[in-house]
């Protein structure tokens, strides 16, 4: 029989399946861009100038890159992007980067040097964001609905601010990247939840209409991270997708905004994958480390499979957790009865990940959800989960009779044909 070896955090497991089940979604095939390459895309940026004409010497610089959840090749264009700033003129003293983590925990020392190279992290000064932290934050200004922007400060603080971040699917802002780095990315716990809260409608408890996976217009959600960055104006955004590696394969650049939706689109084009049919088990894995660093950001890889996965059916989650659930009190969430009672609760008092909560317990009440992780029984169990070891996953392939295997959920859309 054939064998697939799914990602678990920094490990694979390896499964066998027959022909009763499909694999949806693959490793890109790509070859990943060489440095002349990407300097090659720098030097044709869309809707924009080179970076060399927009940034003159003398003017300062800050560069938002993602956090450790994310993988974007950060490493790599970084370093290029800051060696041809110095080499036309900029200082490394006027140059900053920032970690764009929204609502997640800071980036240790060891990220660091991960996201952007050890030469990068020891030479330009790099700054940390914190939602909560008033002294750093300043409100700009006001969404069209009234949600305040209160962005950080570094943002007005520097003359100019490029954006370099990857794309992937995003089940409530469409997709990640661009216009995210800066809201949520260095927004304040207020603006955060108030452009989330948008995703979801009070009236029918249910997810608002226009915002899911993929869908950019008339995604509330979308339209009030895009109002935010207005107020700022990125002069540069470099886009990349990348491998299951986490290496380029492909960088759209120039204008943040189209740049952004070029990035998109081809990003859509090449993970978006066709069934005719709902089947009985769902084995999904999340894509491995960072994906599956904890459960908030494994849920995505979940949110994927559901729509492969007939109701009643099997869905079986491969979730290292290594960081556990994302946020200690994720799991409060799940007190509620149901998940009804629980998008009562989170209209009476909106969380950002109240919302993620709802919707993990909608699934869990849809499906049989069992999860391969290293979180404990007790924490699974209060979330409707069953923790399962790897013999268990290959002994439900075995029973099923028929599946799907998605071996990289988090980067993978499923359309009914």
């Amino acid at each position: 029989m054939p064998t697939i070896a799914l990602k678990y955090g920094d490990e694979a497991i390896p499964l066998e399946f027959g022909d009763n089940f499909r694999v949806l979604g693959q490793p890109s095939s790509k070859r990943p861009l060489s440095d002349i390459e990407i300097n090659e895309r720098l030097d044709e940026p869309i809707d924009s100038a080179m970076i060399e004409e927009v940034v003159g010497p003398g003017k300062t610089v800050l560069i938002v890159v993602p956090d450790a959840t994310r993988q974007t090749a950060a490493g790599q264009i970084v370093n290029l992007l800051v060696r041809r700033l110095i080499a036309n003129g900029s200082a490394p003293h006027e140059l900053r980067i920032i970690f764009a983590t929204g609502i997640h925990r800071k980036v240790r020392a060891d990220e660091r040097a991960e996201i952007l190279t050890p030469f990068i992290a020891d030479r330009i000064k790099t700054l940390d964001h914190d939602p909560r932290d008033l002294v750093s934050l300043i409100k700009i200004g006001e969404t069209s609905s009234g949600i305040p922007i209160e962005l950080n400060r570094a943002l007005v603080e520097h003359d100019h601010v490029i954006l370099v971040g990857g794309i992937s699917y995003h089940y409530f802002a469409g997709f990640t990247g661009g216009r995210k780095l800066i809201c949520p990315g260095l927004a304040s716990s207020r603006t955060i939840s108030g452009t989330h809260k948008l995703a979801f409608d009070c009236e029918s408890l249910d997810r608002r209409n226009g915002v899911g996976t993929a869908l950019l217009e008339g995604n509330a959600v979308h339209e009030a991270f895009v109002e935010a960055v207005e107020k700022i104006e990125p002069v540069f955004a470099i886009n990349t997708i990348v491998d299951d590696r986490g290496q380029a394969t492909d960088l759209f650049c120039g204008d943040w905004r189209t740049a952004h939706r070029a990035a998109c689109d081809a990003f859509d084009a090449d993970h978006a994958v066709t069934i005719n049919e709902k089947r009985e088990c769902v084995i999904v894995s999340c894509g491995g480390s960072p994906h599956d660093l904890n459960l908030i950001q494994a849920h995505k890889a979940l949110e994927s499979s559901a729509h492969a996965c007939r109701d009643g059916g099997t869905i079986v989650l491969l979730a290292k957790c290594s960081d556990g659930l994302g946020r200690e009190d994720f799991v409060k969430w799940f007190e509620a009865a149901n998940s009804r009672d629980l998008a009562r609760d989170l209209c009476e008092k909106y969380q950002v990940n109240g919302q993620t909560a709802w919707s993990l317990l909608g699934k869990a009440e849809r499906f049989r959800i069992k999860i391969l992780t290293d979180l404990d029984s007790r924490s699974a169990t209060k979330m409707r989960l069953e923790k399962i070891d790897a013999a268990l996953v290959q002994n439900l392939i075995n029973d099923a009779r028929s599946g799907y295997v998605l071996p990289l959920g988090a980067k993978t859309r499923i359309v009914m044909g």
